[in-house]
């Protein structure tokens, strides 16, 4: 309990730039000490006037979350929500960059803190959820609203400062109007509990990711409420109900309800990857639960695993999980989970690790949790999915995790990385029919899988003949209609129409690629040369060199080879005076194929592979 000689005190902001200064509104004179909060360093003393008292940041004074103590020390211990809340004489705050530079920018959960600050009194929180008494408005102009007890932000932050991570923090309430902030760093983290999400910080997060931005999500509950700020930032209000929220019939978009919730409907699925309304919750008493939990891996091949030594279906960060998790929803296909975009989830989002909570339901929520990573225009956002990650990091899989996510995702631009999407698999021949993915197998059998990041299994679809390699047109033309077409060794082209293959002409012998580019077939030769064939043309002509091709592919009306020393090479086709010239090294197989920007590689042993062509 606070005793009634404590201070009470507030910051005049969450967030100040290095170099400037930072007022305090305080009920009586004391002395204070602030602290870096990441790692407890004492980096000023002094004694603070009433009622308003004013801290000069010095410009060396790096970024960082800080904690102002103004009086003695009382006692905080970690405890469940509602119990031993901040301090009244604690008040928390971020100092900014100046100028902002560091790769990556951690953003601090302010207005969910606030939001449960005093909560359980009424007209003070926003907290019971359905209480009667709840307020739909509160203000940052009072004590308290530091961390909650749980400090589910603390492990995270602390576990940066020790690796010699260059972070910046800032307020998450900066981010409210923040793209030009986000746009000096790499790499956004989300931490813990970040639940209370405003218009202008939605829309400023997900803009910097499809212009290139990156988010980590090592958080859960995450933006699952719209809030609205006003009073200069100083109000944050959330109604938490449409009838009594004014706005609703002007700016339905700006109601104060759930994210995806109507007249908002907006699922915040789009942000993160995942929901709160899939996820799970054990609460209360019943929150100590959280630490028997453990994530399944289901891509143990994915570059998040790198290092972990993980292998399909092992067990891995028990305690991590809760208090609340986030899932997408997703179906299993040949033992695989992939996601099914029904809940507003992007299509190219990756099931890493999966767990199984619905059990919760005795206690809070039952749902499930599902880590995952996407893509966004030119970003990537990965997320754990849970609040409690970063109390989770003395796993040494979790502590691994974090590592590859964060290294990865603030990492200078740089060569495009082969990203596995699929086991080892012994292919000869690949080609893309509009979302799926054909192969022939060494066995002469013809494959396919949906073409995805997802680590989906191959299934058959029948014999494959002979055929060495595959193609399929862009557009029906000349006579040539839409399809998946073959061409053999023994020189013949063939098309594939259920339940098997058909004749499509004759070809080169001793074919080892076949692509279309220009309404044209091309094929390539174990001896080097390159053929075409115009779409309703009478015969192959021989055109040159085939770059020393083990295998071709077209797209956008340019050819593609790979050569027998794994160099991707392209030009535009024939009679374009252009030659070949390397468009990558190292490709990792002995086949590819381009489609829609990618290019698909594959080889005996090897996993499945693509990457930005």
């Amino acid at each position: 309990m606070t005793s009634p000689m404590t201070v009470r005190a507030y910051a005049m902001s969450t967030s100040c730039v290095q170099g400037t200064s930072l007022g305090f509104v305080l009920d009586h004179p004391a002395p204070v000490v602030v602290t870096d909060a990441t790692d407890d360093r004492v980096v000023f003393e002094g004694t603070a006037s009433a009622p308003h008292w004013e801290l000069d940041i010095p410009s060396g004074w790096r970024s960082s979350l800080y904690r102002a103590r103004f009086g003695p020390e009382q006692p905080w211990p970690f405890g469940l929500p509602g119990t031993t809340p901040c301090p009244d004489n604690e008040v928390y705050f971020v100092v900014r960059q100046a100028v902002p530079g560091s790769p990556v920018l951690l953003s601090v959960p302010f207005t969910t803190w606030q939001a449960y600050n005093r909560a359980g009194e009424p007209g003070q929180s926003i907290y019971w959820t359905e209480s009667p008494t709840r307020a739909a408005r509160v203000t940052f102009d009072r004590p308290g609203g530091g961390p909650p007890p749980e400090r589910w932000e603390e492990g995270l932050m602390r576990w940066l400062r020790r690796g010699g991570y260059d972070v910046a923090y800032c307020s998450n309430l900066d981010l409210h109007d923040g793209l030009d902030l986000l746009s000096r760093h790499r790499l956004l983290i989300v931490n813990g509990h970040d639940e209370y999400w405003s218009l202008g910080m939605r829309d400023a997060v997900e803009e910097f990711v499809r212009r290139g931005g990156n988010v980590a999500f090592f958080s859960g509950n995450t933006c699952w409420w719209q809030i609205r700020l006003e009073d200069g930032g100083r109000t944050m209000v959330c109604h938490r109900d449409p009838v009594t929220d004014p706005i609703a019939a002007t700016d339905p978009r700006q109601t104060t309800v759930e994210w995806s919730a109507a007249p908002v409907n907006r699922p915040e699925n789009t942000l993160t990857g995942v929901s709160f309304r899939a996820g799970a919750g054990a609460w209360g008493p019943h929150m100590p639960r959280m630490l028997e939990e453990s994530y399944t891996t289901r891509f143990a091949a994915h570059w998040v695993f790198e290092g972990t030594g993980l292998t399909d279906g092992d067990k891995f960060g028990e305690g991590c999980l809760g208090y609340e998790t986030d899932a997408a929803e997703f179906e299993e296909v040949g033992g695989v989970p992939r996601a099914t975009g029904r809940d507003g989830t992007p299509s190219s989002f990756v099931v890493l690790a999966t767990a199984d909570l619905r059990h919760w339901s005795a206690y809070g929520q039952g749902g499930m949790a599902t880590m995952g990573v996407f893509t966004s225009g030119l970003g990537t956002v990965f997320t754990a999915a849970t609040v409690n990650w970063g109390n989770g990091l003395h796993d040494p899989v979790v502590d691994r995790i974090t590592r590859n996510v964060v290294d990865r995702l603030s990492a200078a631009p740089g060569e495009e990385r082969w990203d596995v999407i699929g086991p080892p698999a012994d292919l000869r021949a690949l080609a893309v029919l509009g979302r799926t993915l054909h192969a022939v197998s060494a066995d002469g059998t013809l494959l396919a899988r949906e073409l995805c990041g997802q680590n989906l299994p191959w299934r058959p679809v029948g014999p494959a003949d002979d055929v060495r390699a595959l193609a399929v047109p862009r557009e029906a033309a000349g006579g040539v209609a839409v399809g998946l077409y073959g061409v053999t060794h023994d020189g013949r082209l063939l098309r594939h129409d259920e339940p098997g293959w058909q004749e499509a002409g004759p070809a080169p012998g001793s074919a080892v690629g076949l692509a279309v580019a220009d309404c044209t077939f091309w094929v390539a030769t174990s001896c080097g040369g390159l053929w075409r064939r115009p779409f309703g043309g009478d015969g192959w002509e021989h055109v040159g060199s085939s770059g020393g091709a083990v295998a071709l592919g077209g797209m956008n009306g340019r050819l593609f080879a790979l050569d027998s020393e794994g160099r991707l090479l392209t030009r535009l086709p024939p009679p374009s005076a252009s030659d070949w010239e390397c468009h990558a090294e190292a490709v990792p197989g002995t086949m590819f194929t381009t489609h829609a920007g990618l290019v698909v590689a594959a080889g005996p042993g090897t996993p499945l592979r693509w990457r930005h062509v």
